[in-house]
């Protein structure tokens, strides 16, 4: 990534080295007993502008602070091992997946400060090219959730057909064949219930939902997204809100072109995750158990 500007002030700088040290492209060298950029070789990660302790490096274009509407914000850093790890389990674990919500739009600014605190997350090379796309409003989720439902009519309509299961099987695999063993059934139910009646299996009655884009030069983009996706997901519980992650439209919305369009999605981002979001209407006495794991142990140094 060629450099924007990274502006180091040698009149303040002590030449102490430590954004010598921790610069992960090795741009900044000391010379004359300061510090110098070479202005060529640099992602702008902004690890020198946090760690220098005379503050005499400035990066033009990053904010320090995120604009939040809603939260106070606090332009100081937790070093590690200063806050209870019990608190933040206990936030990760009390985090659920809702889906019964309360009447009550959310207020676009908060939504707006999810999508920032998002962007808090680490992406690869710094490139952060992830995207947001808020749809504010319970309207609007039902024009999604219209889309989402045309594209799974068409699909289950191709499932129910032996023959072309047959024939996709021989060609391309057997993904139409999983499809209709694992959803053919529930989607057909949840599809003639919305027909009928209007009932939500898809946003389960939330009231807004904020899409997670990535661009498919970045990096990595996938994880880039899925991060920012998880920053979303525990600070919308710390702000009173429930959510939960709707995999039906994001696969809807990876193959179905028309359905990006409508969207105003570029052809260069991926979505990689919808996220639901409201006020509950249910409240968790407990937290969930987990599957026990056992992690492998490697110990590379003494492999043959």
């Amino acid at each position: 990534m060629l450099m924007q500007q990274v502006i180091i002030n040698r009149q303040d700088c002590t030449g102490c080295g430590i954004c010598v040290e921790i610069c992960p492209y090795q741009a900044i060298r000391l010379e004359d007993g300061t510090a110098v950029h070479n202005g060529i070789a640099c992602f702008l990660c902004g690890h020198c502008q946090a760690a220098c302790p005379q503050g005499a490096i400035a990066i033009p274009g990053l904010q320090v602070l995120l604009g939040l509407a809603t939260i106070a914000e606090k332009a100081e850093v937790l070093p590690p091992g200063t806050i209870q790890t019990a608190d933040l389990v206990t936030l990760m674990r009390s985090r659920r997946s809702c889906r019964k919500y309360q009447e009550k739009s959310v207020p676009l600014e908060v939504l707006t400060d999810l999508v920032k605190i998002g962007t808090t997350a680490p992406s690869g090379t710094n490139s952060q090219g992830w995207n947001f796309i808020i749809l504010p409003s319970r309207d609007d989720l039902l024009v999604l959730g219209g889309l989402v439902s045309d594209f799974y009519r068409g699909l289950n309509k191709m499932a129910a057909n032996p023959v072309l299961r047959g024939l996709v099987k021989v060609f391309g695999g057997d993904s139409l064949g999983r499809y209709y063993r694992n959803y053919y059934d529930s989607v057909a139910k949840a599809l003639k219930e919305w027909d009928e009646d209007g009932t939500d299996r898809l946003f389960h009655g939330a009231a807004a939902a904020i899409l997670v884009t990535g661009r498919r030069e970045a990096s990595c983009p996938a994880e880039d997204a899925l991060l920012a996706t998880q920053n979303i997901l525990l600070a919308a519980h710390a702000m009173g809100l429930g959510s939960c992650l709707i995999g039906f439209a994001v696969e809807a919305l990876r193959r179905n072109k028309s359905m990006r369009r409508q969207l105003a999605i570029p052809a260069d981002e991926v979505v990689y995750s919808v996220i639901a979001l409201g006020f509950p209407a249910v409240v968790y006495q407990h937290p969930a158990g987990r599957k026990a794991v056992e992690p492998r142990v490697l110990h590379l140094t003494k492999m043959p």
